[in-house]
Protein backbone atom coordinates (compact mmCIF):
# COMPACT_ATOMS: atom_id res chain seq x y z
CA UNK A 1 0.00 0.00 0.00
CA UNK A 2 1.33 3.51 -1.16
CA UNK A 3 -0.03 6.90 0.34
CA UNK A 4 0.66 10.30 -0.96
CA UNK A 5 -0.48 13.02 0.96
CA UNK A 6 -1.48 16.10 -1.63
CA UNK A 7 -2.03 18.89 0.86
CA UNK A 8 -5.14 19.55 3.10
CA UNK A 9 -7.18 16.42 2.70
CA UNK A 10 -6.08 15.57 -0.61
CA UNK A 11 -4.58 11.96 -1.06
CA UNK A 12 -3.76 9.37 -3.68
CA UNK A 13 -4.08 5.86 -2.12
CA UNK A 14 -2.77 3.09 -4.29
CA UNK A 15 -4.18 -0.05 -2.56
CA UNK A 16 -4.52 -3.13 -4.47
CA UNK A 17 -3.32 -2.05 -7.23
CA UNK A 18 -5.63 0.73 -7.87
CA UNK A 19 -5.16 4.39 -7.88
CA UNK A 20 -7.38 6.45 -5.92
CA UNK A 21 -7.47 10.09 -5.58
CA UNK A 22 -9.33 11.35 -2.28
CA UNK A 23 -10.74 14.64 -1.98
CA UNK A 24 -8.88 16.48 -5.07
CA UNK A 25 -7.66 20.03 -4.20
CA UNK A 26 -5.26 20.22 -6.93
CA UNK A 27 -5.36 23.73 -8.64
CA UNK A 28 -7.17 27.15 -8.40
CA UNK A 29 -8.51 28.77 -5.29
CA UNK A 30 -10.61 27.39 -2.39
CA UNK A 31 -13.48 29.21 -1.62
CA UNK A 32 -16.96 29.47 0.16
CA UNK A 33 -18.49 32.17 -2.22
CA UNK A 34 -17.68 34.31 0.24
CA UNK A 35 -13.74 35.16 0.12
CA UNK A 36 -13.48 38.26 3.01
CA UNK A 37 -14.79 35.66 5.53
CA UNK A 38 -11.88 32.81 3.82
CA UNK A 39 -10.22 31.80 1.04
CA UNK A 40 -7.41 29.21 0.47
CA UNK A 41 -4.54 29.41 -2.06
CA UNK A 42 -2.30 26.60 -3.22
CA UNK A 43 1.51 28.29 -3.33
CA UNK A 44 1.87 25.75 -5.46
CA UNK A 45 -0.13 23.85 -8.35
CA UNK A 46 0.04 20.10 -8.15
CA UNK A 47 0.37 18.23 -11.47
CA UNK A 48 -3.01 16.21 -12.08
CA UNK A 49 -2.36 11.99 -11.08
CA UNK A 50 -1.94 9.39 -14.11
CA UNK A 51 -3.72 6.54 -14.28
CA UNK A 52 -6.22 7.17 -11.72
CA UNK A 53 -9.25 4.65 -11.36
CA UNK A 54 -11.54 6.40 -9.36
CA UNK A 55 -11.97 9.29 -7.36
CA UNK A 56 -13.36 9.30 -3.96
CA UNK A 57 -15.14 12.16 -2.88
CA UNK A 58 -16.43 12.63 0.94
CA UNK A 59 -18.22 15.25 1.27
CA UNK A 60 -20.06 18.30 -0.68
CA UNK A 61 -18.44 21.34 0.29
CA UNK A 62 -16.01 23.00 -1.97
CA UNK A 63 -12.45 21.84 0.26
CA UNK A 64 -13.79 18.25 -0.90
CA UNK A 65 -15.26 18.31 -4.00
CA UNK A 66 -13.50 20.98 -5.70
CA UNK A 67 -14.59 22.72 -8.23
CA UNK A 68 -11.97 23.90 -10.11
CA UNK A 69 -9.73 20.41 -9.75
CA UNK A 70 -12.76 18.35 -10.73
CA UNK A 71 -13.37 20.34 -13.87
CA UNK A 72 -9.59 19.74 -14.93
CA UNK A 73 -9.53 15.78 -14.44
CA UNK A 74 -10.78 13.88 -17.17
CA UNK A 75 -15.06 13.08 -16.62
CA UNK A 76 -14.51 9.51 -17.33
CA UNK A 77 -12.97 8.58 -14.47
CA UNK A 78 -15.23 6.56 -12.31
CA UNK A 79 -16.31 8.60 -9.12
CA UNK A 80 -18.03 7.52 -5.72
CA UNK A 81 -19.05 9.87 -3.27
CA UNK A 82 -21.61 10.54 -0.80
CA UNK A 83 -25.12 12.07 -1.99
CA UNK A 84 -24.49 15.68 -1.74
CA UNK A 85 -20.98 15.14 -3.79
CA UNK A 86 -22.47 12.66 -5.91
CA UNK A 87 -24.80 16.07 -6.77
CA UNK A 88 -21.82 18.06 -7.46
CA UNK A 89 -20.05 15.39 -10.13
CA UNK A 90 -23.07 14.74 -11.92
CA UNK A 91 -23.44 18.21 -12.71
CA UNK A 92 -19.95 18.66 -14.29
CA UNK A 93 -20.74 15.97 -16.45
CA UNK A 94 -18.66 13.14 -15.11
CA UNK A 95 -20.41 9.64 -17.32
CA UNK A 96 -20.04 6.93 -14.03
CA UNK A 97 -20.65 8.37 -10.62
CA UNK A 98 -21.43 5.82 -7.83
CA UNK A 99 -23.32 7.45 -4.91
CA UNK A 100 -23.00 5.66 -1.75
CA UNK A 101 -25.30 6.01 1.39
CA UNK A 102 -24.08 4.80 4.70
CA UNK A 103 -23.49 1.07 5.19
CA UNK A 104 -23.51 0.90 1.04
CA UNK A 105 -20.94 -1.05 -0.14
CA UNK A 106 -18.86 -0.40 -3.73
CA UNK A 107 -15.95 -2.81 -5.47
CA UNK A 108 -13.29 -1.16 -7.51
CA UNK A 109 -11.95 -3.56 -10.17
CA UNK A 110 -12.44 -6.61 -7.63
CA UNK A 111 -9.83 -5.35 -5.86
CA UNK A 112 -10.62 -2.62 -3.64
CA UNK A 113 -14.24 -2.66 -1.18
CA UNK A 114 -15.39 0.48 0.08
CA UNK A 115 -18.06 0.63 2.39
CA UNK A 116 -19.68 3.81 3.18
CA UNK A 117 -20.07 5.18 6.81
CA UNK A 118 -21.34 7.92 8.77
CA UNK A 119 -18.68 10.85 8.88
CA UNK A 120 -18.47 14.60 9.58
CA UNK A 121 -22.43 16.23 10.23
CA UNK A 122 -23.00 19.73 8.05
CA UNK A 123 -25.54 21.41 9.08
CA UNK A 124 -28.73 19.46 11.85
CA UNK A 125 -29.42 16.93 9.64
CA UNK A 126 -26.91 16.43 6.82
CA UNK A 127 -24.40 14.18 7.82
CA UNK A 128 -21.72 13.38 5.10
CA UNK A 129 -19.33 9.99 4.40
CA UNK A 130 -16.36 8.16 5.72
CA UNK A 131 -15.15 5.62 3.64
CA UNK A 132 -13.62 1.99 4.58
CA UNK A 133 -11.47 0.53 2.13
CA UNK A 134 -10.07 -3.25 1.87
CA UNK A 135 -7.90 -5.00 -0.01
CA UNK A 136 -9.87 -7.89 -1.06
CA UNK A 137 -6.10 -10.13 -1.79
CA UNK A 138 -4.54 -9.47 1.80
CA UNK A 139 -7.46 -7.96 3.38
CA UNK A 140 -5.70 -4.89 4.80
CA UNK A 141 -8.01 -2.03 5.46
CA UNK A 142 -8.03 1.85 5.72
CA UNK A 143 -10.41 4.26 7.09
CA UNK A 144 -10.52 8.14 6.03
CA UNK A 145 -12.52 10.62 7.93
CA UNK A 146 -11.37 14.10 7.39
CA UNK A 147 -13.04 16.09 10.24
CA UNK A 148 -12.85 13.59 12.69
CA UNK A 149 -16.29 12.91 13.31
CA UNK A 150 -16.21 9.01 13.97
CA UNK A 151 -19.30 6.51 14.02
CA UNK A 152 -19.67 4.12 16.74
CA UNK A 153 -20.59 1.63 14.13
CA UNK A 154 -16.77 1.52 13.19
CA UNK A 155 -16.49 -1.20 16.61
CA UNK A 156 -17.72 -3.73 14.67
CA UNK A 157 -14.76 -3.34 11.42
CA UNK A 158 -12.05 -3.32 14.52
CA UNK A 159 -8.88 -4.06 13.99
CA UNK A 160 -8.38 -1.25 11.37
CA UNK A 161 -4.57 -1.23 9.96
CA UNK A 162 -4.45 1.99 8.75
CA UNK A 163 -6.27 5.61 9.88
CA UNK A 164 -6.59 8.63 8.24
CA UNK A 165 -7.76 11.41 10.19
CA UNK A 166 -7.34 14.69 11.71
CA UNK A 167 -5.06 14.31 15.07
CA UNK A 168 -4.78 17.90 16.21
CA UNK A 169 -8.17 19.99 17.00
CA UNK A 170 -9.39 22.99 15.19
CA UNK A 171 -11.03 25.58 16.70
CA UNK A 172 -12.82 28.81 16.93
CA UNK A 173 -13.58 30.92 19.83
CA UNK A 174 -16.93 30.32 21.38
CA UNK A 175 -17.97 27.55 18.97
CA UNK A 176 -15.11 25.06 19.69
CA UNK A 177 -13.82 22.46 17.69
CA UNK A 178 -14.50 22.18 13.72
CA UNK A 179 -12.00 20.35 13.34
CA UNK A 180 -11.76 17.33 15.88
CA UNK A 181 -8.51 15.50 16.58
CA UNK A 182 -6.73 15.31 19.88
CA UNK A 183 -9.49 12.67 21.70
CA UNK A 184 -10.78 11.71 18.42
CA UNK A 185 -7.98 10.64 17.20
CA UNK A 186 -7.38 8.78 20.54
CA UNK A 187 -10.71 7.17 21.04
CA UNK A 188 -11.01 6.04 17.38
CA UNK A 189 -7.49 4.73 17.69
CA UNK A 190 -8.59 2.82 20.38
CA UNK A 191 -11.81 1.50 18.96
CA UNK A 192 -9.60 -0.18 15.84
CA UNK A 193 -6.03 -0.31 17.19
CA UNK A 194 -4.50 0.40 14.07
CA UNK A 195 -0.85 -0.26 12.48
CA UNK A 196 -0.42 3.26 11.27
CA UNK A 197 -2.58 7.26 11.61
CA UNK A 198 -1.85 9.49 9.51
CA UNK A 199 -2.87 13.15 9.77
CA UNK A 200 -5.18 15.08 7.44
CA UNK A 201 -6.82 18.42 7.52
CA UNK A 202 -3.39 20.13 7.75
CA UNK A 203 -1.71 22.68 5.59
CA UNK A 204 1.59 22.72 4.35
CA UNK A 205 2.24 24.86 0.99
CA UNK A 206 -1.58 26.42 1.35
CA UNK A 207 -2.31 30.20 2.57
CA UNK A 208 -5.32 31.05 3.85
CA UNK A 209 -6.73 34.72 4.00
CA UNK A 210 -10.07 36.31 4.97
CA UNK A 211 -11.88 37.01 8.06
CA UNK A 212 -12.03 33.32 9.53
CA UNK A 213 -8.82 32.01 9.40
CA UNK A 214 -7.44 34.60 12.22
CA UNK A 215 -9.63 33.28 14.90
CA UNK A 216 -8.83 29.59 14.13
CA UNK A 217 -6.62 28.14 16.64
CA UNK A 218 -4.80 24.69 16.11
CA UNK A 219 -4.87 22.59 19.68
CA UNK A 220 -2.85 19.76 20.12
CA UNK A 221 1.02 17.80 18.12
CA UNK A 222 1.59 15.02 16.90
CA UNK A 223 3.98 14.58 20.11
CA UNK A 224 1.13 14.51 22.23
CA UNK A 225 -1.06 12.31 20.65
CA UNK A 226 1.99 9.85 20.40
CA UNK A 227 2.65 9.62 24.20
CA UNK A 228 -1.32 9.40 24.77
CA UNK A 229 -1.28 6.30 22.35
CA UNK A 230 1.65 4.73 24.33
CA UNK A 231 0.16 5.56 27.81
CA UNK A 232 -3.02 3.70 26.19
CA UNK A 233 -0.62 1.07 25.48
CA UNK A 234 -1.06 1.47 21.64
CA UNK A 235 1.48 0.54 19.54
CA UNK A 236 0.25 2.63 16.58
CA UNK A 237 3.00 4.74 14.95
CA UNK A 238 2.09 8.20 14.06
CA UNK A 239 3.22 9.45 10.60
CA UNK A 240 3.47 12.94 9.14
CA UNK A 241 4.39 12.51 5.62
CA UNK A 242 5.22 15.59 3.68
CA UNK A 243 3.63 17.06 0.54
CA UNK A 244 4.15 14.88 -2.60
CA UNK A 245 6.34 12.35 -1.12
CA UNK A 246 4.85 8.64 -1.34
CA UNK A 247 5.07 6.52 1.09
CA UNK A 248 5.27 2.69 1.38
CA UNK A 249 3.19 1.49 4.25
CA UNK A 250 4.98 -2.12 5.53
CA UNK A 251 1.70 -3.62 6.95
CA UNK A 252 1.90 -6.46 9.47
CA UNK A 253 -0.96 -9.42 9.10
CA UNK A 254 -2.55 -9.53 11.93
CA UNK A 255 -2.62 -13.06 13.84
CA UNK A 256 -6.26 -13.75 14.99
CA UNK A 257 -6.90 -15.97 18.25
CA UNK A 258 -9.80 -17.19 19.46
Amino acid sequence: MYLTWLDNNSWLIEIGCQRILVDPWLVGSLSFGLDWLFKGSLKQERLIPEDIDLILLSQGLPDHAHLPTLKQLDHKIGVVASPNATKVAQDLGYTCVTCLDHGEIFTLNNQVEIRALPGSPIGPTIVENSYLLKELETNFTLYYEPHGYHSPQLKQFAPVDVLITPTVDLALPLVGAIIRGTNSALEVAKWLQPQVILPTAAKADTTYEGLLPHFLKAVGTAEELRASLQENNLTTQVMEPKVGDRIELVLQKRVITC
